[in-house]
């Protein structure tokens, strides 16, 4: 396994009336997190927060290109990002317990903490369809170019962890300064990835790691870029 520093690149926040930031996710130009009882877009640029939308917001937070999913206690909204109406729910494979969000091959990947699990699942029924083990509590999911990443959180230690997505092998490891947890994450597609800073209130910018070529297909991938 590759073990570096995590390098540290912006931070966002606090924010006013945002205690703890859940849930991360990207839609191309804005960072949305969850704090709560609203979601929230950022402008990773300014770092300015753009706009808010009054809805359960608990734990993870994913975008398909067209709309927002969101965890809130025991079931995964799905939000019109335009309106911020709720079209429709299903339940969470954690039944409350459940933590990171993500969207890649056309379903939902849900990370449960505690349970040291990340679960893929029908997005139009919850129903699990695969589930890979890991070794740690799982707080944030993303997939960017092929790659399966989570982030960790326990005690005052926390990375972001490269895994094989069939073995759930830990092929990577990005170390997060001691006391700086994860409790979200999303990658941009690119060269970085988007963190929640848990009560922090914050949300961090972190590198990531740059390789030779790029890994896997065009069909699984992040927040922002093209998707099935």
């Amino acid at each position: 396994m590759k073990r570096s520093a995590a390098e540290i690149i912006r931070e966002y926040g606090p924010f006013p009336d945002v205690d703890r930031v859940a849930g991360v996710t990207f839609d191309g130009q804005h960072v949305w997190f969850a704090s709560g009882d609203k979601l929230n877009a950022l402008d990773p640029k300014s770092g300015t927060l753009l706009r808010t939308i009054d809805v359960a917001a608990h734990a993870g937070t994913a975008f398909d290109g067209q709309h927002l999913f969101q965890i809130a206690e025991d079931r995964i909204q799905k939000i019109d990002p335009k309106t911020g109406r709720v079209l429709a729910t299903i339940p969470a494979p954690g039944g409350g317990r459940d933590s990171g969000l993500a969207w890649a091959e056309g379903t939902l990947w849900v990370g449960q903490d505690r349970n040291r699990t990340i679960h893929q699942i029908d997005p139009e029924t919850g129903t699990v369809l695969r589930t890979i083990q890991s070794n740690r509590f799982v707080t944030g999911v993303t997939w960017v170019d092929g790659e399966l990443w989570h982030g960790t959180w326990e005690g005052d230690k926390s990375d972001l962890r490269r895994v094989d997505p069939q073995t759930g092998e830990v092929l990577e490891s990005l170390d997060m300064p001691p006391g700086m947890g994860v409790s979200g994450l999303e990658s941009d597609g690119r060269d970085q990835f988007f963190c929640g800073g848990g009560s922090t209130g914050k949300v961090r910018a972190v590198r990531r790691p740059k390789r030779a070529a790029a890994a896997g297909s065009a069909s699984t991938t992040s927040a922002g870029s093209k998707r099935k």
